[in-house]
Order: C-alpha cells, then structure tokens, then sequence
C-alpha cells in the first residue's frame, strides 16, 4: 500500500453551495462536505463518496451548511490493488484506502484523519468503487473516533482564537459593518462555553450599537420627511418611518418627544390614522418589555438557575441569541454563493 500523505496548500478552488441556512445552523459544529476536482475517481463514484461523508456529518450532527463554510471534511482514495476475474461476465475486484481528513480550510490546517481499508467488486472500474464505498457505515467506531478529534481540535480553535475574533468583530463595527461582525461571532459553537459567553456579552453591545445607528438614520429621515409637508400624510409617512425603529433603541426618548410635537400640529380631525398608527408603534415596545420582564421571572424561577451561572438569565439570552441568528442567517443567505476553499493536494 502507498503511505498517503495529505497537504493543504493555498490555492484557490470555488465550489457552489446550495444548503441552506436556518437559525439553529448557528451555535454548532459545522463540518462542510468538499471533494477537490483532482480527486480520481470516476463521477458516480465520487457522488456516492459525498453522499457518505454527508451521511457521517448529519449522522452526528454537524452535517454542514452556508452559513460557516470555514471548516471541511474530504477525503482521499488510493488503490492498493485491482484484478482481473475473468467471467464471463469479467469482474474487476479492487482492494482501497479511503483517507478521511477534518481540516480548517483557511488555515491550511488539517485536524484529524483516519483510513478505512475496502474492498469493491463490479464489471467496471466505475462498479467496483462503488460496491466499495457502498460498505462504509458512517456509525463505523473509527469513524466516530475521527469526528470527535476533530470536534475537539475546533472547539480548541475557538479557545484559542477566541480575543482575536472578539477583535476582528469589533473592528467591523468600527468600519459600521454590524451584520458582519454579529454573523462571524453567532458562528462560535455554544459547546465551546467561555468563548461563547464572551461572544454573546460583545453579541450584545453590537446588537445595540446597530439599532442604535438605524434609530439615528431612521430618525433623521422621519423628521426630514415630516418637515417637509407638516400635513396628515406627512405625519403618515414619518409614523411608517418611525414604526421600522427598534423598541429597544436608546433614541426612543427623543421619538416620544418627536412624536408629541406632531401629534399637537394636527387638527383633531386629522389624528385619527396618525395616532392608530403610533398606538401600534408603543404596542410593539410594549410587548417587547413584556417579553423580559416575562424571561426575568422565569429565569428567576427556574431551580438551576444559580447551578448554571449565577450572573446570567438563560431566558433572556435565548431572546437575545434568536435575534443576533436572525441577522446572522440574514448575513450568510447574502455571502456570495460560490465559497472560495483552498485546494487540497496528495502526493
């Protein structure tokens, strides 16, 4: 047998993907399937070969999507013999080492691999991997094995890397990229607890710090608008305007004040659409008061609370978190559709 040895080597190669993104994609360990073109293997050879290694994935759960293309598992075939059974009808019998690899296709990183021997029997060469690959069991324990250690190196990643994605994100914002950076931190995996939690802490400031900026551009527009044609229908267009700003916007004390000023140029006659609408606009941050205040006391109540984490109330994170994944997924559905993977090489 041909010892395989596996190289990742920046080069550039672009497959398209299709999955798509949903909000529990975010807070797990993602494993995307790839296979390099270089890949010899006749093609419904090589489908069958994806069809397994998604197989593994979903299994275990961390079948891959869009939304965090960064981390693969591949794999690598080598024939260690083939005959010849003479027939009729002749048969080809191949005896394989199918090399599977987890690796950080950014870093060139590979984290974990493992062989499995096989052996395929078919009247072409086509069949003969095929009846091969048909016999890999993605619950086989060396398989198994090999997820776990490369769950355990990316966990490690994130450990590791942690300040200096915190970092990456915070300068996003700087540059007003919020959705950017809230997507890249809703990609740190809740299993991997301390960076998770500093994430979710930094998620928040974000996630304030952008509605924050919408409050100040929506604000600025209602009262341009408003200016503009102080009549029902100016008071119509600024309170659509108005309706689009986040309950939670620290600007809302101005807004009431805008809004009062408005409410006291119109005519008794002319209120009646205007303040329908603003009524549905302070239902809307009334509900999301009573959302807290409703998370508050269930997490107050809740037995493991102080077991968990004295300083957090779960309730009121998974409120946060399904809103920060809301924008993430929002953020990865507009990534371009061709992600960019560095070639994988065997010699």
């Amino acid at each position: 047998m041909k010892k395989i040895i596996a190289i990742l080597f920046l080069t550039v190669v672009a497959i398209r993907s299709n999955a798509q993104v949903k909000l529990d994609d975010f807070g797990r360990i993602i494993l995307n399937t790839y296979l390099p073109d270089n890949l010899s293997l006749p093609s419904e050879a090589k489908n069958l070969l994806v069809t397994k290694l998604n197989q593994i994935t979903s299994n275990n759960g961390i079948g891959g999507s869009q939304a965090n293309p960064r981390f693969i598992i591949t794999a690598n075939v080598n024939v260690g013999t083939k005959d010849i059974i003479a027939g009729p009808p002749q048969m080809i019998a191949q005896n394989i080492d199918i090399t599977f690899f987890i690796g950080d296709a950014e870093t060139n990183t590979i984290f974990s691999n493992t062989t499995l021997s096989l052996k395929g029997v078919g009247t072409n060469e086509n069949k003969a991997f095929i009846d091969a690959l048909k016999t890999i069991n993605p619950k086989n324990k060396e398989v198994i094995a090999f997820l776990e250690e490369g769950k355990i190196k990316i966990i490690n990643y994130y450990s590791t890397n942690c300040d200096f994605i915190i970092k990456d994100a915070q300068t996003l914002v700087k540059q007003e990229k919020y959705d950017e950076a809230i997507y890249q931190l809703s990609l740190v995996p809740d299993v991997c607890q301390d960076c998770y939690f500093k994430c979710l802490e930094t998620l928040t400031q974000i996630y304030q710090q952008k509605i924050d900026a919408d409050c100040k551009v929506k604000f600025n527009e209602a009262k341009v608008t408003w200016s503009a044609a102080q009549t029902p229908k100016g008071a119509e267009k600024a309170g659509d305007i108005l309706s689009t700003i986040h309950p939670i916007a620290t600007c809302q004390p101005e807004i009431s004040t805008f809004i009062k000023k408005i409410d006291a140029k119109l005519k008794a006659d002319e209120k009646a659409r205007w303040q329908f609408k603003m009524k549905q606009y302070a239902d809307k941050i009334a509900a999301q008061k009573e959302q807290v205040r409703i998370a508050e006391e269930k997490g107050k109540r809740d037995d493991n609370y102080r077991e968990k984490q004295s300083s957090r109330n779960f309730e009121l994170d998974k409120i946060r978190v399904n809103s920060y994944r809301v924008i993430a997924v929002e953020q990865a559905r507009n990534q371009p559709k061709t992600i960019i993977y560095n070639k994988i090489y065997w010699r």
